[in-house]
Formats: structure tokens, C-alpha cells, sequence
């Protein structure tokens, strides 16, 4: 099993890309399957997710191919098996993506309930929930969204959707099935996060007519067929925060090529109100920072406020900042397992439920530190790069899953960082 190892101490310089948003290129991996016609994503990612995601729709026989520079070509034209089994998705949530296209243009479906990282609870009930309100019979068999039309529907219909909760999937999922629905769905309480008007946008590219994305209100007039299409993956905001967080900690000035800051803004306010310095600029973000920053506090909400995705790197940062600082998290309850391999490096943290308390330290200290999640295995190497001596964190594949070659990129702004195989380390 392939680990990283990082020495610490090291400023950050120069140029380092921004790839492919991870929650963009899933969901519009799966909108191919609203279509017989050819569909072309460009700046797609290359991460453990995609090439899973791939697979799953490839074993329905959609052809999928993709090319050394990020471009992905599928056709879905001969789908004969509109199924999602376990054994392809039980390490990616994002599987119940699949429902909704599958049940739109097909009106039938059979997708297991979704794996992904243990982070605290991701409920169906409420795809379940829009998905019926349009017309469908779901249940739950063996581990399995069985989903089909009501007796006497030949296609969706539009509805009226109100989830209980914001949803990104969620909205995801209902905005593809209303492509194909018969008439207007409205979905109310829409996640608002960029990936969601980046799906809207490929949609109505394929020929959607879609209003409202980007906001809590999105109106779909259902059309009879969607054609095949172009898009290019929008930049990941999360993947760029990261970055923004390293070279905070760590010191130093880069360019993050590609990044929209438009897209950061709770996470950039923050990182200024540190003492970093970042701006727009043309192509991308630059951020400079030195010496020791200020601790921030920040509570995790849905976008435009703090993102969930970005709690555990920021409190990298925070834990070698000057001060103390409270973080809350409101999104996910198991979303505080990094802090205990934090405190291995050295770190002063303390929990109480959906609260941490991070009394900042001087000096972090190299040791062996084991990933749990997606966003813990970020965090884990940034606390790593600003760590005096040796850090080796383990269970990497975690990280695979959502960051493109994170280590070439760091390497390539001068960090002294490599993957090592188990037996190697």
C-alpha cells in the first residue's frame, strides 16, 4: 500500500495546476447516460473516483475512453444493462448519481446504496423522496435501489421538490431526471455549490432548458430527448483551497493556475484575516504568506459559506497558527478524525461533539500518521510539509480518490515530498 513521505520545513514557490473538479466530473460522467448520442468532457481529473466511475458506467455498456490530456469520450447509445452493483461502488458515494438518468431515460434501475468515506451519515431517503414525488417506485432490496415507473407512467413528471435538508447529490440527481421528465419540476432548497450551474450548464448544452442554477430555486422544463454534447469540467474549488491552506502554512508564493476565487470566497476571507495574502489574478489565484499566521475560527455550512470539504485542511493550518481558534462543524459528525493523528504530530487539539478547540503550537513534529478520509489525508500532508523532520502518512488511497498526483504538484513548488510503496517504507 503506497504512502508519502514528506520532510517538512520547505517554502512553497511557483506554479502548480489546478485540475478538474471531482464533485463536477461525476455527476457529468453520469448525465452522458441521459443520451444516445455521443457526449465530450474535457479536463476531467485523474483520480481513483473517475476511473471507478468509468468502470460502473462501461460494465452498463456504455463505451468510455479517455485520453492522456483529460479529455473523456462516451456514448451510451448501446446502455443494455442499467444497473450500479456494489461491488463497483462500495468505495464511492456518488454512486446514487446513476438513479436518476438511469430511471429517467430508461424508467427503470437498479443502484446499490453508496459507500464512499466514513465520515458521518449521507441518507438516501431524500433522492428517494424527489425521485417518488416524479413519479417513481423505489425501494430498498438486499442492499439495492430497486427503482421503476408507477403503473400507467410512460416517462417522469415534473413536480414540485422541497428536500428537508440541502443536498448537492440530491440536486444533482433530481436536475438530471427533470431533463428528461414530462413537464416543470421546481426544486426548492437547491444545493448552490459551483459543480451544481456546471452540470446545469452541460445539460442545456445537451439541450436542456434549465433556470435558476447557481441559486435555492431551479426551474426544469422537461424535454423528449437530450443530445450528445461538449463541456469542460469546471476547476476544483476544494483541490485549490487545498493548496491555498499549504502554502499558508508551509510559507512561501505560488500561483494556482486555473482556480477561481469567486468560487472561495468564505475560505479566502479567512486565509486573508490569517495574514496571507491572496488576490485574483489573470489565469488563476496567487498566495503569498511568511512567518507564523493567526488562528481563525469558522463554522462549516452550505456553500457560499464555509465548505465542509475544506474544515480539516484549514485546521492544519490552524494548529501551528498563533492563538487559539474554535472550528465548528455543522455538515458531517464524523468529520473530526484526523485530530487524533494530528496529535500524534504534535498538536494541541480538544473535541466536544460538533466542536474543536485548536490552541496553536510553535512546531509540529514528524511522525507516522495514518489518513481516514478524503479531506483528512489532505490535511495530514499539509501538517506534514510545515513538520520538523519526518512525516510518513499512510492509507494514501484515500487521497487518490480526490486529488490529481497532489504529490508531483507539490514537488513540482519545491516540497520535498514522495510516494513510497509499504515495502519501501
Amino acid at each position: 500500500m503506497d504512502k508519502l513521505l514528506i520532510r517538512g520545513g520547505r517554502a512553497l514557490r511557483g506554479e502548480v495546476p489546478i485540475s478538474g473538479a471531482k464533485n463536477a466530473a461525476l455527476p457529468e460522467l453520469c448525465a452522458a447516460l441521459l443520451t444516445a448520442e455521443p457526449v465530450t468532457l474535457h479536463n476531467v481529473p485523474r483520480l481513483q473516483d473517475v476511473a471507478t466511475m468509468l468502470q460502473l458506467v462501461r460494465n452498463m455498456g456504455v463505451t468510455a475512453e479517455r485520453d492522456g490530456n483529460g479529455t473523456v469520450s462516451l456514448d451510451a447509445g448501446d446502455l443494455t444493462k442499467p444497473e450500479a452493483p456494489y461491488e463497483l461502488v462500495k468505495t464511492m458515494r456518488a454512486s446514487v448519481l446513476a438513479l436518476g438518468p438511469l430511471l429517467a431515460r430508461f424508467g427503470h434501475a437498479r443502484v446499490s446504496l453508496p459507500g464512499g468515506c466514513a465520515i458521518g451519515s449521507r441518507p438516501v431517503d431524500q433522492h428517494i423522496k424527489g425521485l417518488t414525488a416524479m413519479g417513481a417506485d423505489i425501494s430498498v432490496e438486499h442492499g439495492y435501489m430497486v427503482a421503476r415507473l408507477q403503473p400507467g407512467l410512460s416517462r417522469l413528471r415534473g413536480a414540485r421538490i422541497t428536500t428537508d435538508m440541502v443536498t448537492v447529490t440530491g440536486t444533482e440527481n433530481f436536475l438530471m431526471a427533470a431533463a428528461l421528465a414530462e413537464g416543470e419540476t421546481v426544486l426548492e432548497n437547491a444545493a448552490q455549490e459551483p459543480e451544481i450551474p456546471d452540470l446545469a450548464e452541460m445539460l442545456i448544452a445537451m439541450g436542456a432548458k434549465i433556470e435558476g442554477h447557481g441559486t435555492s430555486r431551479i426551474r426544469i422544463q422537461g424535454v423528449e430527448r437530450l443530445r450528445g454534447g461538449e463541456h469542460t469540467v469546471v476547476a476544483d474549488r476544494i483541490e485549490a483551497g487545498t493548496f491555498l491552506c499549504a502554502v499558508a502554512a508551509a510559507g512561501g508564493d505560488v500561483l494556482l493556475r486555473h482556480a477561481r476565487a469567486d468560487h472561495l470566497d468564505a475560505v479566502i476571507e479567512k486565509l486573508r484575516e490569517a495574514g496571507a495574502a491572496i488576490e485574483a489574478v489573470e489565469g488563476g489565484i496567487r498566495v503569498r504568506a511568511s512567518g507564523r499566521l493567526r488562528a481563525q475560527s469558522f463554522r462549516t455550512t452550505e456553500y457560499p459559506g464555509f465548505p465542509t470539504d475544506m474544515q480539516a485542511q484549514f485546521m492544519a493550518l490552524n494548529v501551528i497558527a498563533e492563538g487559539t481558534s474554535t472550528v465548528t462543524e455543522t455538515i458531517f459528525e464524523n468529520r473530526f478524525m484526523h485530530v487524533d493523528e494530528m496529535l500524534r504530530l504534535g498538536a494541541r487539539i480538544q473535541t466536544d461533539g460538533k466542536v474543536a478547540v485548536i490552541e496553536g503550537v510553535p512546531q509540529l513534529s514528524g511522525a507516522t500518521v495514518m489518513a481516514t478520509d478524503l479531506r483528512a489525508s489532505a490535511s495530514l500532508v499539509i501538517a506534514g510539509l510545515v513538520a520538523e523532520g519526518e512525516t510518513l502518512v499512510d492509507r494514501i488511497y484515500h487521497l487518490d480518490r480526490g486529488y490529481d498526483r497532489m504529490e508531483a504538484k507539490l514537488r513540482g513548488i519545491g516540497a520535498d515530498i514522495e510516494r513510497v510503496s509499504g515495502a519501501a517504507a
